[in-house]
């Protein structure tokens, strides 16, 4: 096989038209095979195996900086960059991520796992590049949903206002953001597309403007001609009024043709936007037909593209129970950003499409919306993930709890989730949730207390409220003690374990593991984690000697320290207080059981650290 053969960029660069057609192809089939077998987001990467094929012949990125945005479309450039015989080990602990790193490999050039960043971050590579006198290339690779986001038009405003030489690779596959209007448009963007299109402006400014005569033609011209494109092209001119010199549409999946246009766009020296249009999942029809499913996939089988049918999960239980009250209340409505499936939400969009709101990879602009909903009556309900909910804070605080506005949050993906690692662990919101002010943060340990806190939390609350729950299902625990602020589900005299959430199964676990040492552990699970009451605190846990608090969040700001301190302030610090959680740190890729294990927050972990506070003196 060609790709074989294929050991860094360099082999790619030396490939000639057909070699590039057939590595493509190779790829696609390399993706299919690696992908089946460990999961991972297929169908993007799928969408963009020629334009990373392209980008690698034109570019050396050890050198020329290659911002990914989200960063799942990257398969292809790790697979081009070494890293081929890793995808094995694919999202697993210890093994390749599925995003690009720069720890793994000088070709990544970002850290990249959420959206809309790119534009932002290459245009710092670029301003950094000219104030040292280096040179190499700039290049954002952003896909239509990203562009979507706020951030990105803050960096479009300003990369095409700064004259730096950088190359904006718009990935479209799906918004049109540019549609071809009739044949004329058609026929004007081939032409804009052919090899000696810029060569031939080039050389016709540089004549033109040699004379004074020459310059007011050209002027004239120029005039002419960006009168037409704004109505026949008329998307390409919101990228041009930035600054851009804008490219395309080309057609993402003609090998040849993209990497033609990459050298002009690299030859102009100056902002360029290359507009490039792809299918996702190209090549595979059970992905092309159902993107969304193929979009971050468990292991399938390639020839029926199924997989194992999916179990009951937080997600699936949030939404079917949303629905439902839903259809008690005409004024609750649900909003997600861009993750309908992901959250649960499928079945309420369908249900009641007129109050289900999806507003794209735009996380700071559906708190604000929901903010302004409540305002006038509403009761919105956004699902969103913990890691995607940190780009709203301000908004939390601003435009919800400043006002006191009843917007509830069906916090999803709380604590580790898993093989996406790092930029998506879930492992902050205990934090800044707790510290907005009159938010009240729910903790269910089952569905049954799912359901019950998220009617609660609905029906009941008249401020900002949210309900934070795991990814995946439940565990041994399935009761429901949401009545109870603290609730006592094992008695025990030695030590306390004192934890929230689906984490409850770990400390009843350890309970039970101490006890066969001899070691009586008191199990209590907090039903919320904020505010968190002083009498509360008082009467769970009057007489604890020895504390132990579990949880899957970062040190800094956690429930144990806050528990602790409020302990301190009632005149009844324990006397040996142990706080388990993932340290101030983030925590890597694999999945929730070796990385409970890593940190210590596994049974095993908990009865070891209970024992030794036990047996100290």
């Amino acid at each position: 096989m060609l790709l074989e053969q294929i050991h860094d960029p360099s082999d790619v660069r030396k490939l000639n038209d057909e070699q590039a057609r057939l590595l493509c192809r190779e790829l696609r089939t390399f993706l299919l095979e690696q992908v089946s077998r460990t999961g991972g987001h297929l169908a993007s990467n799928l969408g963009v195996v020629e334009l990373t094929v392209a980008i690698h012949r034109v570019f050396d990125t050890s050198q020329d900086r290659l911002v990914f945005d989200v960063g799942h479309q990257c398969y292809v450039h790790k697979a081009l960059t070494g890293r081929r015989e890793l995808f094995g080990t694919l999202r697993q602990l210890g093994g390749l991520s599925g995003f690009p790193k720069p720890w793994e490999s000088p070709h990544d050039a970002f850290i990249a796992g959420h959206a809309s960043n790119s534009v932002s971050v290459a245009l710092g590579m670029a301003r950094a590049r000219t104030l040292l006198h280096q040179h190499y290339q700039v290049l954002a690779l952003i896909g239509d949903g990203a562009l979507g986001g706020g951030l990105s038009f803050e960096g479009l405003n300003d990369a095409g206002a700064s004259h730096e030489p950088m190359i904006v690779i718009l990935n479209d596959n799906g918004m049109s953001i540019d549609p071809n209007v009739g044949g004329m448009s058609r026929h004007l963007s081939r032409l804009r597309s052919k090899p000696g299109y810029y060569a031939f402006k080039k050389r016709y400014r540089q004549v033109l403007e040699s004379s004074q005569t020459g310059q007011r033609l050209y002027s004239v011209s120029h005039d002419v001609k960006t009168a037409l494109k704004k109505s026949l092209l008329p998307g390409s001119t919101l990228f041009e009024n930035m600054g851009f010199t804008y490219m395309g549409p080309v057609d993402g999946h003609d090998v040849v043709r993209l990497t033609r246009m990459l050298r002009e766009a690299k030859d102009l020296r100056c902002p360029v936007l290359l507009h490039v249009h792809t299918v996702k999942g190209q090549g595979y029809g059970p992905a092309e037909a159902d993107p969304g499913r193929f979009h971050g996939i468990g292991p399938f089988d390639v020839r029926t593209g199924s997989g194992k049918p999916a179990a009951p999960s937080f997600s699936s239980v949030f939404g079917e129970t949303l629905t439902r009250l839903a259809g008690e209340d005409r004024r609750i409505c649900a909003l997600t950003a861009a993750m309908v499936d992901g959250t649960g939400l499928t079945k309420f969009s369908k249900t009641y499409p007129s109050r289900f709101f999806d507003v794209g990879i735009a996380e700071g602009h559906a708190v604000a919306t929901a903010a302004g909903m409540a305002k006038q009556g509403l009761v919105p309900v956004l699902a969103v993930y913990s890691s995607f909910l940190q780009r709203g804070y301000d908004m939390l605080l601003h435009d919800v709890a400043l006002s006191g506005l009843h917007v509830v949050l069906g916090v999803d993906r709380a604590g580790l989730v898993g093989a996406d690692g790092e930029t998506h662990h879930g492992c902050f919101d205990v934090m800044y949730l707790s510290q907005v002010p009159g938010m009240k943060v729910f903790c269910p340990a089952s569905f049954a207390e799912l359901r019950t806190m998220l009617r609660r939390a609905v029906q009941e609350e008249t401020g900002p409220v949210a309900v934070r729950y795991p990814r995946g299902g439940e565990g041994a625990y399935q009761e429901d003690r949401s009545d109870e602020a603290i609730a006592c589900l094992r008695p025990g005299t030695d030590i306390t374990l004192l934890t929230y959430g689906t984490l409850i199964n770990e400390a009843l676990s350890a309970a039970d593991l101490l006890a066969q040492r001899g070691i009586s552990a008191q199990v209590l699970k907090l039903s919320t984690i904020a505010p968190l009451s002083p009498e509360t605190v008082r009467t769970a846990l009057t007489g604890t000697k020895r504390l132990l608090v579990l949880e899957d969040c970062v040190e800094t700001g956690c429930v144990g320290q806050r528990v602790a301190a409020v302990m301190a302030q009632l005149g009844m610090a324990p006397r040996r207080l142990v706080l388990k959680n993932t340290g101030d740190r983030f925590i890597p890729q694999g999945s929730v059981a070796e990385l409970r294990h890593l940190c210590g927050l596994d049974a095993e972990g908990v009865a070891a650290a209970a024992e030794e506070a036990v047996h100290e003196q």
